[in-house]
């Protein structure tokens, strides 16, 4: 299997636009950039933590 079928972008993009919609309904106007920013760091964690959980020995 290739390193990016474990990419989680959906996921990731999910982040992106909730982030995004937040920001216009709460201040009547997007940040991409802090979207953009939250979006890359919930995908770290996600990824790390499947990778953490893939090898995590099992009882």
């Amino acid at each position: 299997m290739a390193f990016a079928d474990h990419l989680p972008i959906n996921e990731s993009l999910g982040v992106f636009v909730s982030v995004a919609g937040l920001d216009w309904l709460a201040d009547g106007h997007a940040e991409p950039v802090k979207a953009l920013a939250v979006s890359i760091v919930a995908g770290v964690l996600i990824l790390a933590a499947r990778k953490w959980l893939r090898r995590a020995p099992k009882d």
